[in-house]
C-alpha cells in the first residue's frame, strides 16, 4: 500500500488547518485533537501513513504521553515523527529525540520551511527502510550461505572419515589384523592424549588435535602395504635383510601419505605423515628411521608409538601369542620394548584401567 498520508495531531484547529493547507496537494490529510485520537487513527492508517505531526501540548494524552505509549509497544520505528512546538530548550529537544522524533516543527509556522523539512524527512527515512531492507536480505543471504557451507563441510568431513577409515580397513586386512584393531588403537591414542593435554599443558594439545593423532593413528601402518607378503607374514624369526625390509615401511608409509592422501583437513595430514614416519622412533634415539632422540620426536608420535607397542603385546600375531595387560604393562614400563619419556609413562600410568577396558571392550573374539 503506498504511504500518502501525514497525521497531523494537535488540540489547536488553525494550526492543524495551516499545516494540512501546506500538504494537502500532495497527500491525504488525517487530523486528530489529541495523542489519544491520534492512537486510535494511526492504528488505522498504519500501512498507508507517511509521517505523524505531532503536537506537544494536548489535553487527554500530550505528545511526549503518546510518544511513550507507542515506544513501549515498539511502534516508533514504524513512522518518522515530528513534534510541533513552540519550545526553545534544548532540554525539551533532547527529551523528545530520546523517545524517537526525528525532527522539530517550531512554531509559527514557515510553510516553506515545515515543507523542505518534512521533505527531507521522508526521504532519511525512506533510504533507512531501504537500507534495513538490503542489509536484512545480505543478512539472509550470509545465513543461507552459512547453512550450506556448514553442511558442505559436514559432508567433506564424513568423506575424509570414511575415506581414512578405508585406508585403514586396507591395512588392517593387509596385516591380517582385526577389525577391531583400528578402535583399539584410536580408542588409546584418544584417551593418552586426552591425559596429555591434561596433565602437559606444554605440548599445546587440544580436543581437535587429539581428534587429529587418533583418526592418523588408523595409517600409521600404511607403508606396510607394499611390503610383500613372505616378509610381512612370516611366522618365524625375520632376518636382518628382512628386518630392513620391514622397517622401510615407516618411510613409505610417510611417503604415500603426502603424494595419494590428499584430504581438506591439513592438520589430519600432518599428523598422519609424522606418525607414519615416526612410530618407531626411540627416546633414547635407537629407533627408526630417522634416529631421533627425546622431544626431536613429537609427541603425537611419542602416542602412536606406545599404543602401538602395547596393541601388539595385548593382541595376537602370526608371530606370537597375546600377552596379558598386566604383563604388558610391566614390559612397556619397564623399557623392555622401547623407551619412552617418563611423562609418557606417568600417562600410561594414570590411563591404564581405561586402556584395560579398551581391550575388553573391543577384543578380537567379538
Amino acid at each position: 500500500m503506498k504511504r500518502d498520508t501525514i497525521l497531523i495531531i494537535d488540540d489547536d484547529d488553525i494550526s492543524r488547518t495551516i499545516l494540512a493547507d501546506i500538504f494537502r496537494d500532495e497527500y491525504k490529510i488525517l487530523e486528530a485533537s489529541n495523542g489519544k485520537e491520534g492512537i486510535e487513527l494511526l492504528r488505522k492508517n498504519a500501512n498507508s501513513l507517511a509521517v505523524v505531526l505531532l503536537d506537544y501540548t494536548m489535553p487527554v494524552m500530550d505528545g511526549f504521553q503518546m510518544l511513550e505509549y507507542l515506544n513501549k509497544r515498539q511502534l516508533l520505528t514504524l513512522l518518522p515523527f515530528v513534534m510541533i512546538t513552540s519550545e526553545e530548550s534544548p532540554e525539551f529537544e533532547r527529551k523528545g529525540y530520546e523517545y524517537g522524533v526525528v525532527s522539530y516543527i517550531k512554531k509559527p509556522f514557515n510553510a516553506e520551511v515545515v515543507r523542505q523539512l518534512v521533505e527531507n524527512v521522508l526521504y532519511f527515512f525512506q533510504y533507512k527502510l531501504k537500507l534495513e531492507i538490503t542489509v536484512k536480505g545480505q543478512a539472509d543471504k550470509l545465513t543461507k550461505q552459512n547453512a550450506v557451507l556448514k553442511k558442505q563441510a559436514t559432508q567433506l568431513r564424513h568423506m575424509n572419515e570414511v575415506m581414512i577409515d578405508a585406508l585403514s580397513n586396507i591395512v588392517e586386512f593387509r596385516n591380517l589384523e582385526s577389525e577391531q584393531h583400528i578402535k583399539r588403537v584410536r580408542g588409546f591414542c584418544i584417551c593418552l592424549g586426552t591425559c596429555v593435554m591434561n596433565l602437559y599443558p606444554e605440548y599445546e594439545l587440544t580436543p581437535e588435535k587429539v581428534d587429529s593423532i587418533g583418526k592418523a593413528s588408523g595409517l600409521h601402518d600404511i607403508g606396510k602395504i607394499v611390503i610383500p607378503d613372505n616378509i610381512i607374514l612370516k611366522p618365524g624369526k625375520l632376518t636382518e635383510d628382512e628386518f630392513e625390509v620391514i622397517k622401510s615401511h615407516t618411510t613409505k608409509g610417510a611417503e604415500m601419505i603426502k603424494k595419494v592422501v590428499h584430504l581438506d583437513d591439513q592438520m589430519f595430514c600432518d599428523y598422519a605423515y609424522d606418525i607414519a614416519r615416526h612410530h618407531h622412533e626411540k627416546y633414547d634415539g635407537s629407533g627408526y628411521p630417522d634416529g631421533l632422540k627425546g622431544e626431536e620426536i613429537s609427541i603425537a608420535a611419542q602416542i602412536v608409538a606406545l599404543v602401538d607397542i602395547y596393541d601388539a603385546l595385548t593382541s595376537k600375531r602370526v608371530y606370537k601369542a597375546a600377552y596379558s595387560t598386566e604383563k604388558a604393562y610391566q614390559m612397556v614400563m619397564n623399557g623392555q620394548r622401547g623407551m619412552f619419556s617418563q611423562k609418557l609413562l606417568k600417562v600410561f600410568t594414570e590411563v591404564r584401567p581405561e586402556f584395560e577396558k579398551l581391550v575388553k571392550k573391543h577384543s578380537d573374539t567379538e
